[in-house]
């Protein structure tokens, strides 16, 4: 029987073979770190949660990792409008909503028909991926010290 770890690296193994690249040490803890964990991170999380496991990891390689693992499927990448970059373990077609005085993003799930949009996308030219809904605004926190002040 295969424990959640065995298989997080299994379907990284797998995914890396197919590609034609190398399984390696950082990729696997990389993957790992974000697996374990059920939130939006950037590189610079990512380097401080895995340099305690591989202290000789730099923030290139957390980058180049991260950007592989998107273009195989295992993190979005998630822009949060003038913040940094965050990547997303979550794959599945969701939204974000964004807190525009913290910065705090969270997951969305709504159904929303983007058909049109990456229609307009094909007319203008553009070969869309992939469309994804971002709301800015106030989180409810930021909301209630906004208030109380």
């Amino acid at each position: 029987m295969t424990t959640d770890l065995e298989s997080v690296d299994n379907d990284l193994i797998e995914r890396l073979r197919a590609r034609g690249q190398r399984v390696t040490s950082q990729r696997l803890v990389i993957n790992r770190m974000l697996r374990s964990r059920d939130q939006h991170v950037t590189a610079e999380e990512v380097l401080g949660a895995v340099t305690r496991t591989l202290p000789g990891t730099s923030l290139p390689t957390v980058y180049a990792t991260l950007e592989l693992f998107e273009q195989l499927g295992i993190v979005r990448r998630v822009n949060s409008g003038g913040g940094a970059v965050l990547f997303d373990s979550r794959t599945v077609d969701h939204h974000h909503v964004i807190c525009r005085t913290c910065g705090r993003v969270q997951d969305l799930d709504a159904r929303v028909e983007l058909g049109a949009v990456m229609d307009a996308a094909r007319a203008a030219g553009f070969a869309p991926d992939r469309a994804a809904l971002v709301v800015d605004g106030v989180c409810a926190s930021c909301g209630a010290a906004a208030s109380a002040g």
